[in-house]
């Protein structure tokens, strides 16, 4: 089997932001380009950090309500000294969280939730930018094709991976969905194939439908082994 690689989806023509780029540029960059964020570049085109509509908002809750009406929020030292930086490099959240472009989708994803970060720059090994990828870009792999899908598992897991005739197990995918039927020689197998089937970029679940013509496990307890 063989993930997508963050190369394969990422945008390549990224728009990015000078360290020294002002305020209002930076609004007008977001606006004309219809993104939320721009990684923040340094004269050598490395990611130094990411400027979003978020932090720009800083600037608007940081100013009291002439009308006295709404409570001004309690903002954070840190959070009042970007809503005073009037540059980039003062406004961005820093350091860039970055991708490599070989990675995985499945490495993407992981980084991205253990981040809380909704896009990553991707850089190369002298960390230069070479495009950016989003949450969106990472979803594409659930528009493959369940013909595609299918033929996958077919050849890589249940073929390649495990050694079984495709003949003895059917596949049937639908938006993505799995279903498996036919036998296997052994019940240990059952779990194995089903996790790698989702694995397989695309494929939404997995029902696993297989009948089995040994119980090794019962052998195995009988046996101490």
């Amino acid at each position: 089997m063989q993930h997508r690689t963050v190369a394969e989806l990422m945008t390549r023509d990224v728009v990015r932001a000078r360290r020294d780029l002002p305020f209002k540029e930076i609004v007008e960059l977001l606006a004309k380009n219809h993104v939320t964020a721009v990684p923040v570049v340094d004269e050598l085109d490395r990611p130094m950090g990411m400027v979003s509509e978020a932090d720009l908002l800083r600037k608007s809750s940081d100013r009291a309500d002439a009308s006295g009406l709404t409570p001004v929020p309690h903002l954070e030292a840190w959070e009042r000294a970007k809503a005073e930086g009037a540059r980039a490099e003062e406004l961005m959240s820093a350091p860039a969280v970055c991708a490599r472009p070989d990675w995985t989708v499945v490495e993407a994803a992981r980084l991205m939730e253990v981040q809380g970060v909704k896009r990553l720059p991707v850089v190369d090994e002298t960390d230069r930018l070479l495009g950016i990828v989003s949450r969106r870009d990472l979803l594409r792999v659930f528009l493959r094709r369940d013909e595609a899908i299918r033929e996958e598992i077919e050849r890589d897991v249940l073929r390649r991976t495990m050694g079984l005739d495709p003949a003895t197990v059917t596949v049937d995918v639908r938006e993505g969905e799995v279903v498996l039927g036919g036998s296997v020689e052994f019940k240990s197998l059952i779990p194995v194939v089903e996790r790698l089937c989702r694995s397989v970029d695309g494929v939404v679940s997995v029902t696993e439908r297989l009948a089995y013509r040994t119980d090794d496990g019962i052998r195995n307890a009988a046996t101490g082994m």
